[in-house]
């Protein structure tokens, strides 16, 4: 309890000395908290270098590279030159990114909705023992298989043919933008599937079992019950998804190796054939610009469902 005197007319409450501690160690509080804040900055300055060095340098760099001209002074020229050449590949990229995306979440919302509301035990755990693999393969393993699956004599038309499904005349490579797109969705499925599995796993199952009660087919619980509870999540995902497709290298260059082709294979081939590092850095704020786009999507999508009433 603090210790009370009277003074004057007043009554004056003391101000409490915490038990065992000495006014002397009352004043070296300071100190020992100075002392924590800067072991909290050594224990996060190698985090903050590693971002410094491998992310905040690299962007600096691009962005002072991009708007300098070849006299030392600010210039677009290099934004010029790249859009006069490669301007229909940013178009290509865009649309590539985009569809694939598209793809990517149907397939992964039929996944988790059969995980989440499928009645057969033999097909969920069948699904959910095999979505997960292409998870863990690399993008660069990932294009080489899909070189030797979709090639015109690869393995899905040699299957069609041994089946009888078609001659072997009518066999057509997918070695182009259709390639890109299957290798895309193939790869990304499971991430964006594995992170609305656990959403949708986290939704009351009351809320789901009262529509079925009330006559809603599962895929009708799905769309109007259970998708609009994980939005969020979904557009979280896909943003990642998004993000990781436009920094790809090996998948256009492997699987669609002619033009039009993906922004990455032209900023590799500025630097690689020409060393013209301004127009591969042109390029590559242009994807930041694209990225920026799709994270603001997001961004404005999750304000406006905040503010909503």
């Amino acid at each position: 309890m603090p210790d009370r005197f009277r003074h004057g007319s007043r009554i004056v409450v003391a101000a409490p000395i915490c038990r065992g501690m000495t006014p002397d160690h009352a004043e070296k509080r300071p100190n020992m908290s100075l002392s924590q804040r800067q072991l909290a900055l050594l224990l996060i300055a190698p985090g903050l270098a590693l971002v410094g060095a491998l992310f905040l340098y690299p962007l600096c760099f691009s962005l002072i590279s991009a708007f300098t001209g070849p006299g030392g002074g600010f210039s677009l020229q290099a934004f010029a030159k790249a859009y006069e050449l490669y301007s229909g590949d940013i178009l290509f990229t865009i649309l590539i990114v985009v569809t694939s995306c598209a793809l990517t979440a149907l397939a992964a919302i039929a996944i988790a909705g059969t995980l989440t509301l499928g009645e057969s035990r033999w097909v969920v755990g069948t699904l959910k023992a095999l979505y997960r693999w292409p998870l863990f393969i690399p993008f660069i393993v990932a294009a080489q298989c899909m070189r030797t699956f979709l090639a015109k004599n690869g393995l899905m038309n040699n299957t069609f043919v041994s089946m009888g499904l078609m001659e072997p005349l009518q066999a057509m490579s997918f070695l182009d933008w259709r390639g890109i797109i299957i290798t895309f969705v193939w790869k990304q499925t499971p991430f964006v599937a594995l992170l609305l599995a656990g959403a949708l796993a986290s939704i009351d199952r009351a809320t789901l079992e009262a529509g079925r009660n009330l006559g809603a087919s599962r895929l009708r619980v799905l769309i109007e019950l259970a998708l609009p509870q994980v939005m969020p999540t979904l557009l979280v995902a896909l943003v990642l998804s998004f993000v990781t497709m436009l920094s790809v290298l090996s998948v256009p260059m492997m699987v669609a190796g002619s033009q039009p082709t993906m922004l990455t294979v032209d900023m590799a081939f500025r630097i690689n054939a020409y060393g013209d590092y301004a127009t591969a850095n042109a390029l590559g704020v242009i994807t930041y610009l694209i990225s920026a786009g799709a994270a603001i999507i997001y961004l404005r999508h999750g304000m406006a469902k905040e503010n909503a009433p």
